[in-house]
């Protein structure tokens, strides 16, 4: 949920994401972590005014993650006969 919704978005903070995925703070900087980790997400600590700001955003590699894991599941979905037409297949993201 954490990358669909930020593939939508050129960045979005953490009380953003938070809320729209309902995730707990502790939950939400664990995946956050794993995705930075995982090379998909580009976290940016800093400041608003005075308040602490945390901002995320994906990278070409996580946006390129999510189109094919967008595309794999169509196939499937096409593959059991209740879908339309579904879109081409991209090649696996490197690495």
């Amino acid at each position: 949920m954490i990358v669909a919704l930020l593939y939508t978005v050129d960045s979005a903070d953490f009380l953003f994401l938070q809320r729209e995925t309902g995730l707990s703070k502790g939950n939400l900087s664990v995946h956050l972590a794993k995705l930075e980790q995982a090379g998909y997400v580009r976290i940016e600590k800093t400041y608003r005014g005075k308040s602490p700001l945390t901002l995320c955003s994906l990278t070409e590699t996580g946006k390129e993650a999510f189109q094919y894991y967008w595309c794999s599941l169509h196939h499937l979905v096409a593959a059991t006969g209740n879908s339309d037409e579904p879109p081409a297949i991209m090649p696996a993201p490197a690495g």
